[in-house]
C-alpha cells in the first residue's frame, strides 16, 4: 500500500506492505523506529578517495582493454569516454543520495523508498549479482596474469588463492580494508603513470620514436578513429561498461566513512579525470606506441607495451602490480556483496540470518555467504578456463545498466519528492532533470544496440531469466502476505 509521511519536513508518499503482521523495515526507518545495524566509521577521506579508484581500475583495464582495443581498435576510447560521462552524472546523482541519508549504506534502500519495495529487493539482488560476476572475472584475471611466469599452471589456483586473500581481508575489519585498498590503489596510480610518463617520453624523443616506430600513425594509421564503424563502438560498449564497474560501490561504504558530506564530493568528482588519464589517456598513449592491431584478448595491452619496447623486466614488475590491482578490485567486489546483501536481508528481502554481524557491526554472515559464491568462479576456471572472462563481461554490463537506470529514476523520485520544500545542498546533480534525462536515453539507446547484436542474444535471455525469476521470488515472498 501506499502512504503519505513527513520525512525531514517534507510531505511525501512512500511504499509500504506488511511482512508477517509487521510494518516492512523500509517504513519503519522512514519513521525512525528502526536503524540500520550500527557501523564503526571506520572509513577516512583518503580511502574513500581510492575505493574510487579501487572499485573502477581492475581487470576491466588491464585485461578487458586488451580485446576492446582488438575489436574497435581507437574507438574504444570514444567508448570509455562516453561511458565516463555517463557514469559522472549516476555518481553525482548517487552523492546526492547518500549525502542526503548516508546511514542506509545501501542504494537499493533508496529504490525501495522512493520507487517501492520491489525496486529495492530487484536493485540490490542484480548489484549483487553483478558483484559476483565482476568478481569471478577478477579472479579469474589473477589465473590468467599469473601465467606470465607460470605458463603451466593451473588457472583456477591462482584464483583460489586470491579468493581466499580478499575473503581473509574483508573479515579483518573496515580500517584494514581501507588502508590495504589505499596502498594498493597508489601503486596502481604510479604503475600507469609510470607508463604514461615512458610513453610520452618514447613519443617526444625523436631518436626512441623512431627505434620503436612510435607515432600517431600506429593510432589512426589503420582505418582512422572508427575503424570498424558505429559496429565495432557498439562491439566495445560492454567491456567499457564492465570497466567502470565498481565506482558506485562508495555509496554503500558511506554508513562507514567518516564525514561523508565531505568525503563523499571530493571522491565523486574526481571520477571524471581519473577516467580521462587512467582510461583514455592511458590507451591513447599505448597505441600510439604499438599499432593497435597487434593487441589481442587475453593479454594486458600494458604489459605488450612494455615488452614491445624492451622493457621486459618492467613488464613483470607491472604484471606484479596489475594483479595487485585486480585484487583490490575483487576486493572491493566482496566489501560491496556483503554490504549489500546485508542490507537486503535487514529489509526482509533475504533470510534474516544473513543480517547477523560481527564485532563493530561487520557483516561477517553475508561476507561469508558472498565469498562462497564466487567460490563457484574457482570451479568455472577449472571447467572453462579459456571462455569463463569474455562470457562474464557482456552480462555484467547489461546488469549495470539496469541498477544504474534504478539509480537515476531513484534519484528523480527523490527530488519530486522533496520538490520546494527540499532543504539546500551544496552537492546536486548538476543540470537536473536535463542531465538525468541524458543519461537514461544514453541506456535505452545503449541496450537497444546490444540488442540488434545477434550474439548479444543468449546475454540478453540469461538477464532476463534472471529478471524472471526475481519477479518470481518477490512474488513468493509476497504471497503469504494476503491471507
Amino acid at each position: 500500500m501506499e502512504q503519505s509521511l513527513s520525512h525531514r519536513g517534507v510531505s511525501c508518499t512512500v511504499y509500504c506492505e506488511h511482512h508477517k503482521g509487521r510494518q516492512c523495515l523500509s517504513m519503519a526507518r522512514w519513521n525512525g523506529s528502526t536503524e540500520t545495524p550500527a557501523r564503526r566509521r571506520g572509513l577516512a577521506n583518503r580511502h574513500l578517495q581510492f575505493m574510487a579508484l579501487g572499485g573502477a581500475i581492475g581487470a576491466g583495464l588491464f585485461l578487458g582493454s586488451g580485446g576492446g582495443i582488438a575489436t574497435a581498435g581507437p574507438a574504444i576510447l570514444i567508448a570509455y569516454a562516453l561511458c565516463g560521462v555517463m557514469v559522472f552524472l549516476i555518481m553525482r546523482a548517487l552523492g546526492e543520495l547518500a549525502i542526503a541519508d548516508p546511514a542506509r549504506g545501501s542504494f537499493s534502500s533508496y529504490a525501495e523508498i522512493y520507487l517501492g519495495p520491489f525496486a529495492g529487493f530487484m536493485t540490490g539482488w542484480s548489484y549483487w549479482a553483478n558483484w559476483m560476476l565482476a568478481g569471478a572475472a577478477e579472479i579469474t584475471a589473477v589465473g590468467i596474469f599469473a601465467k606470465f611466469w607460470f605458463p603451466d599452471l593451473p588457472q583456477w589456483l591462482p584464483s583460489l588463492v586470491a579468493l581466499l586473500a580478499v575473503y581473509a581481508i574483508n573479515l579483518r575489519g573496515v580500517r584494514l580494508f581501507g588502508e590495504l585498498e589505499f596502498i594498493i590503489s597508489l601503486l596502481k596510480v604510479m604503475a600507469i603513470l609510470g607508463i604514461i610518463t615512458l610513453g610520452l617520453v618514447i613519443l617526444f624523443t625523436p631518436g626512441l620514436a623512431a627505434r620503436h616506430h612510435a607515432g600517431i600513425g600506429n593510432l589512426l594509421g589503420s582505418g582512422g578513429i572508427l575503424p570498424h564503424g558505429l559496429i565495432g563502438l557498439v562491439a566495445v560498449l560492454p567491456a567499457a561498461l564492465f570497466a567502470y564497474g565498481g565506482v558506485e560501490v562508495i555509496g554503500l561504504a558511506a554508513a562507514e566513512t567518516e564525514q561523508p558530506e565531505r568525503s563523499l564530493p571530493r571522491a565523486i568528482n574526481g571520477v571524471i579525470l581519473r577516467i580521462l588519464v587512467f582510461y583514455v589517456g592511458a590507451l591513447a598513449i599505448v597505441m600510439t606506441i604499438m599499432p593497435w592491431t597487434r593487441f589481442s584478448a587475453g593479454s594486458s595491452p600494458f604489459i605488450d607495451m612494455l615488452q614491445h619496447v624492451g622493457f621486459g623486466q618492467a613488464a613483470a614488475v607491472v604484471n606484479l602490480i596489475v594483479i595487485s590491482a585486480v585484487l583490490s578490485s575483487c576486493n572491493t567486489g566482496l566489501f560491496a556483496m556483503g554490504r549489500m546483501l546485508a542490507s537486503l536481508a535487514e529489509r526482509h528481502h533475504a533470510p534474516a540470518w544473513l543480517a547477523r554481524t560481527g564485532p563493530a557491526g561487520l557483516p561477517v554472515t553475508a561476507i561469508s555467504v558472498s565469498a562462497g559464491a564466487l567460490l563457484v568462479t574457482v570451479f568455472l576456471n577449472w571447467l572453462i578456463p579459456d571462455r569463463i572472462f569474455g562470457a562474464i563481461i557482456a552480462t555484467v554490463a547489461l546488469l549495470l545498466l539496469s541498477v544504474w537506470a534504478l539509480i537515476i529514476l531513484s534519484h528523480w523520485a527523490y527530488r519530486r519528492a522533496h520538490r520546494g520544500t527540499r532543504p539546500a545542498r551544496r552537492f546536486v546533480m548538476p543540470l537536473f532533470p536535463w542531465s538525468s534525462t541524458i543519461v537514461l536515453m544514453f541506456i535505452a539507446l545503449t541496450v537497444a544496440l546490444l540488442a540488434a547484436r545477434k550474439e548479444m542474444w543468449p546475454t540478453f535471455a540469461l538477464v532476463l531469466l534472471w529478471y524472471a525469476l526475481l519477479a518470481l521470488a518477490w512474488h513468493r515472498m509476497r504471497r503469504p502476505n494476503r491471507g
